[in-house]
């Protein structure tokens, strides 16, 4: 019989291993991120939920505080490129990861020692310490996936690939929503450490595999004195003098302010035209919708968009279907059409649209796949969130009733035009990049 896979996910037999392990490496990153994820949140919120959290004399309540959280994990990302910008020096593919991997064993193995019964400054540091495991190890994992293919290879195995994460992200939540009552913190520690063991071990052979049979590269500008020093600024350097990653930049960044707007107008259409109980049905079956959409459209289409339609088209995809969404909730502002804004976002977002910009990454130089993207990934995208939380409380003051919610969708689909933009530049640039692989 054919490979149902092959016939659907384009992934030659010679690919195969190497998907297989990468599908298995990503499945795990964010599956453990979707155990630290509730876990991290719940014990925050339960921590302020009495007495809130009292900064300068102000006094915040829990999701208060935990917004301020969010803004602080923008100086932990700093942080956090300059570690990965001076490891990536030394150190590539499996060998990065088994440093990260060691690092957050350690963590977990240090966190099981009063989690249970935390103070205030553990309660803190494991929220920023669960927000730093999807920054680092993701970011990891697509270095070391950009670093092992071709640009035609990248086409054909991402939708396989992030088709892991996919996955890891409907079991990760599932598993810990069932368990989450019954075990205690400490052992949710430890079976994180189990998945970090294993990602390891399959980073190692992936590896291999990819050092029997290294991609070609495309070579680099040759180094100037002013490309040393400070390693946190590093990748900066090499994105602004890059309108390619430029164009990468402002994808990621729209995307998260426009996602946050839409999930403003999604809450607040919930809200209005539901009470009680009936917010949480409503919730768990548009977050079901999502996952089964996000599911679908990463098993059956992203590997056939990618391969024949193109790179443009696959990021052409999420903007052209958040522009009709918006477009759709500002003509008719019911509860299923601001449901399927959620739908629309996080349905597409983390499968069509994931595998599409971590394609751009292939046929960058090296120092561009490591650097580069650890400044955006983890400082652009990271700042982006802060300007979304701005955005967000300055929509919430001056949008206070229903009925002006829908207008937001024309900032929408302002963003939306700037994004396409990008994202034609982008994917028009790919393929003459591409061809200077190897050369």
């Amino acid at each position: 019989m054919a490979n149902p896979l092959k016939a659907v996910m384009l992934v030659r037999r010679d690919e195969m291993p190497l998907a297989l392990l990468m599908f298995g490496y990503f499945f795990l990153v964010i599956t453990i991120f979707w155990t630290l994820k509730p876990i991290k949140s719940s014990l925050f919120l339960e921590y302020y939920h009495q007495s809130g959290f009292t900064f300068l004399s102000t006094v915040f309540d829990a999701a208060q505080a935990e917004l301020l959280a969010k803004v602080l994990n923008m100086f932990v990302a700093i942080l956090g490129v300059a570690a990965f910008t001076a490891l990536s020096s030394r150190f590539r593919r499996q060998r990065l990861a088994y440093v990260f991997a060691g690092f957050f064993l350690v963590c977990f193995a240090l966190y099981t020692l009063d989690i249970d019964s935390p103070a205030p400054s553990t309660v803190w540091t494991f929220y920023l310490l669960g927000d730093l495991w999807a920054t680092v190890m993701v970011v990891t994992f697509f270095a070391f996936l950009n670093d092992s293919v071709s640009p035609e290879g990248a086409k054909r195995m991402y939708g396989l690939i992030v088709l892991g994460g996919v996955v890891g992200g409907a079991f990760g939540s599932t598993f810990v929503r069932v368990w989450i009552g019954t075990l205690p913190i400490s052992d949710w520690l430890w079976i994180c450490s189990g998945g970090v063991v294993a990602l390891a071990v399959l980073a190692a052979l992936a590896g291999r595999l990819v050092e029997r049979n290294p991609p070609p590269e495309r070579p680099g500008p040759k180094e100037r004195p002013a490309d040393k020093g400070n390693p946190a600024l590093q990748g900066a350097r090499l994105v602004f003098r890059s309108p390619y990653l430029l164009a990468i930049v402002t994808i990621v960044g729209l995307y998260e302010i426009t996602s946050q707007v839409l999930d403003f107008q999604f809450k607040s259409t919930i809200t209005h035209y539901l009470s009680g109980p009936d917010i949480g049905r409503h919730l768990t079956t548009v977050f079901a919708l999502t996952n089964w959409v996000s599911l679908l459209v990463q098993f059956f289409l992203v590997g056939l968009v990618m391969s024949r339609l193109g790179l443009t088209v696959a990021l052409l995809v999420l903007p052209a279907a958040i522009g009709l969404g918006s477009a759709g909730f500002m003509v008719l502002p019911i509860l299923w059409a601001g449901s399927l804004l959620n739908t629309v976002d996080n349905g597409l977002a983390y499968s069509m649209n994931q595998s599409a910009k971590e394609a751009l990454y292939v046929p960058t130089t090296r120092e561009e796949k490591y650097k580069a993207k650890a400044f955006i990934d983890m400082f652009v995208q990271r700042f982006a969130k802060v300007v979304a939380i701005g955005v967000s409380l300055a929509v919430s003051t001056y949008f206070r009733s229903f009925s002006s919610i829908r207008w937001l969708s024309i900032f929408t689909l302002v963003v939306v035009v700037v994004w396409i933009l990008a994202a034609r530049y982008a994917g028009q640039r790919f393929g003459p990049l591409s061809e200077e692989v190897g050369r």
